[in-house]
């Protein structure tokens, strides 16, 4: 069985370290900058408030400097900085930058009223993921009920290694892309990469077979999930899915590849032509011997 996931926040988290550190030596590579960025990416839902301690632990940047950044955040209204606790939340202008990408991806309100019917007949969640790194973002969601543990939200990142909704938007990277993609998710967290390469690689081989690819509680022992990939964007090289997470005590035995499959790939290609995009195509891959080797 593999070891349960790390979360996305960390996993990107120490991807950003990572990147930090290799850009030392690029003299037009703004420092100050990224670190302040890094800074915002350390607040989660499971830490919405943190101190400069906290901050300094989570990203690995010095305490005197987190101080700085955290106090520069805070004039700008990036951060709020909270009395009693004396520690930091993420303030209003940081939702402010979200608005522009999430108006540069109309097609999701065309979406919306299908993913909504869905997830009332299947008593479960039904979100569109955007591939960002090594975590995939929920850019609209759509649920009915009590869906159990997982509630998914518009912004929330998920790790795409261990997740349906990953490996879907994965699936329909362009080959070149593709290599450097899976090499880099391998580099990123060499422990959850050996856990979960050949369930990953799996889900990429269900997409190219049947359209759509399953979790069945690799990600939350609760939740099983179904995705299928949604459109590849080249313009922007932006990466789609859609997925729908139903409680597992909801499902009859085989119900999620018999029927939830299918009506996710079905539910993917009619949104595709209300907004006049191509199936997009999936080429199977496996493992470079290099990304094997790394995973033994």
């Amino acid at each position: 069985m593999p070891a349960p996931p790390r979360s996305a926040l960390a996993v990107r988290n120490r991807a950003l370290e990572t990147m930090l550190a290799d850009s030392a030596g690029d003299a037009a590579f703004a420092t100050t900058l990224a670190k302040g960025l890094i800074v915002l990416e350390a607040f989660g839902t499971e830490s919405p408030v943190l101190g400069n301690m906290d901050i300094s632990v989570r990203t690995g940047i010095p305490r005197p400097t987190v101080a700085r950044l955290t106090h520069t955040l805070t004039e700008l209204g990036y951060l709020s900085f909270d009395q009693d606790l004396a520690k930091y939340r993420l303030g209003v202008r940081a939702l402010r930058m979200a608005h522009p990408l999430l108006a540069d991806m109309p097609f999701r309100q065309l979406a919306r009223p299908l993913m909504q019917d869905f997830a009332a007949s299947v008593r479960g969640t039904v979100s569109i993921g955007l591939l960002d790194g090594n975590a995939v973002v929920y850019v609209e969601t759509a649920r009915s009920g009590d869906v159990g543990p997982h509630v998914p939200d518009i912004g929330m990142p998920i790790t795409v290694v261990a997740t349906a909704m990953g490996r879907a938007a994965a699936a329909i990277l362009p080959p070149a892309e593709a290599a450097r993609f899976d090499a880099q998710l391998a580099a990123d967290d060499a422990r959850q990469w050996a856990s979960f390469r050949t369930l990953y690689f799996g889900g990429i081989t269900q997409c190219a077979e049947r359209g759509f690819c399953t979790c069945v509680g690799e990600y939350m022992p609760a939740i099983h999930a179904v995705a299928a990939p949604l459109h590849y964007a080249n313009s922007s090289g932006r990466a789609f899915a859609i997925n729908c997470g139903i409680p597992a005590f909801r499902l009859q035995p085989g119900q999620l590849e018999a029927e939830i499959g299918p009506r996710i790939t079905a539910l993917a290609a009619s949104i595709r032509a209300l907004i006049n995009e191509a199936e997009p195509e999936i080429i199977r891959r496996a493992p470079e011997p290099a990304l094997a080797a790394e995973a033994g």
